[in-house]
C-alpha cells in the first residue's frame, strides 16, 4: 500500500490535501487506523491540528480546500454518483482535469485502505483520534 501512496504524493496535489482527503474519508468509513494515521501524516505535511479536524469532519476554511474535501465526501457517501455541478464547483475552485482525476485517486486508494483495516481489525499504533461521524 505504501507504494500506492508513494505514487500519488509525487502528484500535483500537495501532501497536505491528499491528508486532509484521507482523514474525511477515514472517518466516514470508520476507520480508526486510517485516521490516526493520517492525521499524523497531514501534520507532518503542514496542517494545523484545527485544520485536520475540520478536514476529518469534511470542512476547511480555505474554499479550494473545501472544495475538494466537498467533492471527496459527495463520492463517498453517493457511492461514487456525482452530479455535474459537483465536478463545476471543483472547476470554479480551480481544478483542472488531472487534478480531479487524482483527488478520485485518493478517494479509491483511501476507501480502500480503510476497508483493509477495518475489515482486518489493524490495531492502531498511532496517538489514536477519536471518530467524530457516526456510521449510517
Amino acid at each position: 500500500m505504501g507504494g500506492s501512496f508513494g505514487a500519488l504524493s509525487g502528484g500535483r496535489l500537495d501532501a497536505k490535501l491528499g491528508e486532509q482527503i484521507a482523514v474525511a474519508i477515514a472517518d466516514r468509513n470508520n476507520c480508526n487506523y486510517c485516521l490516526a494515521a493520517h492525521t499524523g501524516l497531514g501534520r507532518k505535511a503542514g496542517a494545523t491540528l484545527d485544520e485536520m479536524a475540520q478536514a476529518q469532519a469534511g470542512r476547511s476554511a480555505d474554499p479550494r480546500t473545501a472544495a475538494a474535501l466537498t467533492f471527496a465526501t459527495r463520492i463517498v457517501d453517493n457511492r461514487g454518483s456525482i452530479q455535474t455541478s459537483d465536478v463545476n464547483a471543483l472547476r470554479f475552485a480551480g481544478f483542472d482535469d488531472e487534478d480531479i482525476v487524482e483527488i478520485l485517486a485518493h478517494v479509491a486508494l483511501n476507501l480502500f485502505t480503510n476497508y483493509l483495516n477495518v475489515a482486518l481489525d489493524v490495531p492502531v499504533d498511532f496517538p489514536e483520534v477519536k471518530l467524530t461521524r457516526s456510521v449510517a
